[in-house]
């Protein structure tokens, strides 16, 4: 079994100082694979799924390797790392070649030289799943003690990975709507400059703008700033 490169105390005090205002979540991610497959014994490939909405993903991986692995299972609906996230569990494969759960992703695995595999269920939030997936190239590489330790780093890696969604989500919002109160601004001074050289109400400005942004086939604030730019230079 191959013995882990970095400590596992190192692994786990390096997630708790993930500073979130200074990297993204697909750094935080990143560095969750990188450091699974640095301190669980025996992994040789890492990948982080994350399930959302029916949606499934490689967010992360340490190869290409395993990410195929991975989207395997997507395509076919089928394997253990979307168990591991459906079910917040862990799912250890220790020998494919006698693997009888998915035959078909045994096969296809062993043929990329993987002899045995590990799931662990990431739950991040409500509507956010996830599994760390380790893969091994001979069996029985994952024995109770790196069992152990996936689901110690994958408990930590939880917390880091939904503090991270969570800022990178409200981080997302907070864009949108400084967006949409740009928006409004460049459409109210449009309905200002039409109001006051038509001498119509505010509502029949608006009408006007909505009627531009459909017969140009361009949003209302497209149309907006272009009225509010030809304004400027008369």
């Amino acid at each position: 079994m191959t013995a882990p490169s970095t400590d596992p105390a190192e692994a786990l005090a390096e997630l708790s100082r993930i500073r979130l205002d200074e990297v993204s979540l697909e750094d935080v991610l990143r560095r969750v694979a990188e450091l699974a497959n640095q301190t669980v014994p025996g992994s040789a490939h890492v990948t982080v799924t994350l399930a959302q909405g029916g949606n499934n993903q490689s967010a992360a991986c340490t190869s290409e390797l395993a990410r195929d692995l991975d989207e395997w299972q997507y395509r076919y609906e089928r394997g253990p790392c979307l168990d591991a996230a459906a079910s917040a569990a862990s799912v250890s494969l220790p020998d494919l070649a006698v693997e009888e759960r998915w035959p078909d992703w045994a096969a296809h695995a062993r043929a990329a030289g993987i002899g045995s595999s590990l799931s662990v269920g990431l739950p991040i939030q409500e509507a956010v799943t996830g599994a760390l997936n380790m893969y091994a190239e001979s069996p029985h590489a994952f024995d109770s003690a790196a069992i152990r330790s996936a689901e110690n780093f994958a408990a930590y890696a939880a917390v880091a990975l939904a503090n991270a969604h969570l800022y990178d989500s409200a981080a997302t919002l907070a864009r949108q709507m400084q967006e949409a109160m740009r928006s409004r601004a460049v459409i109210e001074q449009a309905k200002g400059i039409i109001m006051g050289e038509r001498r119509c109400s505010a509502d029949e400005a608006f009408a006007l703008l909505s009627k531009l942004s459909q017969d140009s086939n361009r949003k209302v604030r497209e149309v907006a700033e272009a009225l509010v730019a030809n304004a400027a230079r008369r």
